[in-house]
């Protein structure tokens, strides 16, 4: 999907200021109500605003540790594994992956000792051969895609 000039301001007062309406979006931008609401409905249609729900923070939810844990599937079982993944809430994120492993997973937990509770979880699932765990020590660029909105923005630019 393109995405224009008048896109990229859109996306960017969504991304910055996600709580204000779409009446006050319009005056900021200069635009009509319904031009405004239109571009948005296009954007979400065509899948490149997915979501509208709140950005939450698993620390304060009482989940501090952070973990990439790399999982080594038994060949024809990464569906089965994937589904059973699924089911660990501690799971925020899993992606099947090239390299070494087969799938690529963000894990939280309360402390270390949960931490290794949730990994002797993933071990003890069927299909799964071995783990491989990277502690996450700090945050250096927190999730963001404003740089690349404008990015994006920038190459439509006539």
């Amino acid at each position: 999907m393109a995405v224009d000039a008048l896109d990229t301001r859109i996306l960017r007062l969504l991304i910055e200021q996600p709580r204000t309406s779409v009446r006050e979006y319009a005056r900021i931008l200069g635009v009509a109500r319904g031009t405004l609401q239109a571009r948005i409905d296009r954007m979400e249609r065509e899948g490149v605003i997915t979501g509208t729900g709140p950005v939450l923070s698993p620390a304060a939810l009482g989940h501090p540790v952070l973990a990439f844990v790399h999982i080594e599937v038994t060949q024809g079982h990464l569906d089965e594994v994937g589904d059973a993944l699924a089911a660990v809430p501690e799971i925020v994120e899993a992606f099947s992956i090239t390299g070494g492993g087969d799938l690529l997973t963000r894990v939280v937990a309360r402390d270390n000792e949960h931490l290794e509770d949730v990994i002797q979880r993933l071990i003890n699932l069927p299909g799964v051969v071995r783990t491989r765990t990277e502690m996450a020590l700090r945050e250096r660029v927190p999730h963001r895609l404003l740089p690349l909105v404008e990015a994006v923005g920038r190459e439509a630019a006539p």
